[in-house]
């Protein structure tokens, strides 16, 4: 199996109404968001909540890359109509740079 790890950091605002309406959308994505994922060779996308700090790992495949990506998002009105929502409930990470919402992390350890 040859896939790439990449995580990453984001939070919501900080109210318990907006965590849990970003979890109920979670529940249930539409097909369209799922297929956006897995046609970018994303093999494994999960996300953890702590407080209001999410975190998402995800595995990837040789035919991934972030600019493929982001180009079929934006050609993508569906993905576009996710991402405004979600955006609503999410807030950047205080170092993030401006108009960076997912901050990618910096592996640090791993016991192998």
């Amino acid at each position: 199996m040859d896939r790439k790890r990449y995580c990453f950091a984001l939070d919501l605002k900080d109210d318990p109404e907006i965590i849990e309406r970003y979890i109920a959308h979670h529940r249930s994505v539409a097909p369209e968001i799922i297929r956006s994922i897995t046609d970018a060779d994303i093999q494994v996308m999960d996300i953890y909540l702590t407080g209001n700090r999410l975190f998402m790992i995800m595995e990837v495949g040789k035919g991934f890359s972030f600019e493929r990506k982001e180009k079929m998002d934006r050609e993508n009105p569906k993905v576009q109509e996710w991402e405004t929502l979600m955006g609503s409930l999410q807030q950047a990470l205080p170092w993030a740079k401006p108009g960076e919402k997912w901050v990618l992390m910096d592996q640090i350890f791993s016991l192998k």
